[in-house]
């Protein structure tokens, strides 16, 4: 084989080498970015923690103490007293025909004295208009009055008046209740307070439009506060 075929072959082997090399560059350079491509792993989204409930029975607890804490206060008021006697205009099964002082269950008589749970109930659901007066033993410079009536009660409520010791009336209050049922707890107390009265107040005498609010009206107790 003389020089020039050598020469020859040897500038083709080199040239291929080159090509091959070349080629493997172009496969690892083109695999590179398919890599690269590729999203990192991320993390598991973290499970949400449940609901915290417990805030529930608290908020609730609350509201009943708050609820415990005003009764008490009203309960224990040192300017407040409660009814010696009462009238109505009717009670349930006409049972306003017995005598004021009845202690016949649904009874004027019933709303005398402290909360017991037993009520004076009238005889209507819808129709007109009732009444329930209430006298005290010692007339005031009246400042307040609270009745504990039931949430139909304490719904059509619509009017208080104040009767001095010369027997005049005075109303103190009138229209639309804003008192709802108060769920807090087992009574609703039905609350106005006013400046203090320049005459003496010895009886209270609350109003009720029936059909304000469908359902028998039933009054538990009513202070009257003053000193």
């Amino acid at each position: 084989m003389n020089k020039g075929t050598v020469l020859a072959s040897a500038l083709l082997l080199t040239a291929a080498l080159a090509g091959c090399k070349k080629h493997d560059d172009a496969q690892a350079d083109t695999a590179t970015p398919a890599a690269d491509a590729a999203p990192a792993a991320q993390p598991a989204p973290a499970t949400p923690a449940p609901a915290d409930n417990a805030s529930a029975p608290t908020d609730e607890a609350k509201a009943r103490l708050d609820y415990a804490t005003m009764e008490d206060g009203y309960i224990n008021d040192a300017n407040a007293q409660w009814a010696v006697s009462a009238k109505a205009s009717t009670s349930f099964g006409e049972a306003n025909e017995a005598p004021a002082d009845s202690q016949d269950q649904n009874t004027p008589w019933q709303t005398t004295g402290a909360v017991n749970g037993k009520t004076w109930t009238n005889n209507q659901q819808d129709i007109g208009f009732d009444w329930l007066q209430l006298d005290y033993e010692r007339p005031v410079s009246a400042t307040a009055v609270r009745a504990v009536l039931n949430d139909d009660a304490v719904e059509s409520i619509a009017k208080v008046e104040l009767i001095g010791t010369d027997g005049a009336a005075h109303t103190v209050w009138s229209g639309v209740s804003d008192t709802k049922e108060d769920e807090r707890g087992p009574r609703t107390w039905f609350v106005r307070t006013f400046d203090a009265t320049p005459y003496p107040v010895k009886s209270v005498k609350l109003t009720f439009a029936n059909n304000v609010k469908s359902g028998y009206k039933e009054v538990d107790a009513v202070q009257l506060v003053g000193k």
